[in-house]
């Protein structure tokens, strides 16, 4: 059976070298009969800040409840993404209050702390571009975003294993570096890692 890989795409900007990356795994992906589908964050319409938190409902304009079909269809969640302020964009945060909501990616239990993860069955991918250098990144900030990622989110909600691809220092790298790095995306897409 072909997996099915939904890759998403959390650069505001469409042109951005994690578009490219994003290009490239799917072009190994594709190339090995993986099923694609894409979530470009920079060419999807949605309010990004979750006005009343859990207090209040707030409808789902019509690309995010794509995007959760998408997410609910797929066995493979590939987020490409820049690191800003040692951790995502605010749109890719923004996507994550808005999708990964109590009922469809998590359910609370009554009287408890503990939840249920709703997204059990289901594996990912960080693919994370930087401009310090990754060892700055691991020493200094500890992969703060990686783990609150990993962690605080995939996990919680029972993706797992969650792997982390690091991509850096991008800000300084020539384009034969560049080029480098999308093979090397592109063989992660074939094997579906």
């Amino acid at each position: 059976m072909n997996k099915n890989i939904a890759i998403i795409i959390g650069h505001p900007n469409p042109k951005s070298y994690c578009n490219a990356l994003a290009t490239a795994y799917t072009k190994g992906a594709t190339a090995s009969g993986a099923n694609i589908r894409t979530i470009d964050l920079g060419r999807i319409n949605f309010e990004p800040n979750l006005k009343y938190g859990y207090q209040k409902r707030t409808e789902l304009e019509p690309d995010l409840l794509a995007a959760q079909e998408t997410i609910r269809w797929a066995d493979h969640l590939v987020f490409v993404y820049p690191t800003w302020w040692g951790t995502m964009p605010a749109i890719l945060k923004g996507f994550i209050d808005r999708v990964f909501l109590p009922g469809y990616a998590f359910k609370t239990k009554p009287n408890s702390v503990m939840i249920e993860k709703l997204l059990k069955g289901k594996t990912a991918r960080l693919i994370v571009t930087m401009d310090s250098p990754p060892w700055y990144y691991r020493l200094a900030l500890k992969r703060a975003g990686h783990h609150i990622m990993k962690r605080g989110i995939l996990q919680f909600c029972g993706i797992n294993p969650v792997r982390i691809t690091e991509i850096g220092t991008v800000k300084t790298s020539s384009v034969e570096v560049r080029e480098k790095w999308l093979r090397k995306i592109e063989a992660l897409g074939s094997k579906g890692a």
